[in-house]
């Protein structure tokens, strides 16, 4: 017999209703900067990368999108100027995206609220102690299901060349 009273069910619903509802709370700050959750996405992760710009395979690999879907998001946001495409020196056949000065500038109008509603909704209910531990917890959980996530947080040799060809 099948139980459904199983708490690995629990835990998976609980995080669930915890992520959708934060989500709910951060899609307003979003909206009022003219930013869809997936575009406040890419600006943060472009905005927190080395150089800030990442190669189009690797913002695709963080973001969960595949290559036409990254390429989707990255054309409307170059249309409205928060982006721009970036040859690659060392492979003609990738590209970087790169935050503008336009898209950091958009991000900083809508970072103090959505740290707000994170600080209420989210970090803010936990003591330092807990979010520690959690922020470990959520670590390891997202390592193992998405090894991804994190491409290109590390300078690749690729793009060490590119960047002392810039400088």
């Amino acid at each position: 017999m099948i139980s459904f009273d199983d708490s690995r069910l629990t835990a998976m619903g609980l995080f669930a209703e915890a992520f959708t509802g934060l989500l709910a709370k951060s899609h307003a700050s979003f909206a009022e900067a003219g930013l869809s959750d997936i575009d406040f996405e890419t600006l943060i992760r472009l905005a927190r990368s080395p150089g800030q710009r990442l190669r189009m395979s690797d913002l695709a690999a963080q973001t969960s999108l595949s290559t036409s879907g990254v390429t989707r998001v990255v054309d409307r946001l170059e249309r409205e100027g928060l982006v721009v495409r970036q040859a690659c020196a060392t492979d003609r056949r990738a590209s970087y995206a790169a935050i503008t000065q336009a898209g950091t500038d958009r991000l900083a109008a809508v970072l103090p609220r959505h740290l707000a509603d994170i600080e209420e909704w989210f970090t803010g209910l936990l003591p330092p102690e807990q979010l520690d531990v959690f922020l470990d917890m959520l670590r390891t959980i997202r390592d193992a299901v998405r090894p991804c996530a994190t491409a290109g947080a590390e300078p690749s040799a690729g793009a060490q060349a590119d960047a002392a060809r810039e400088s």
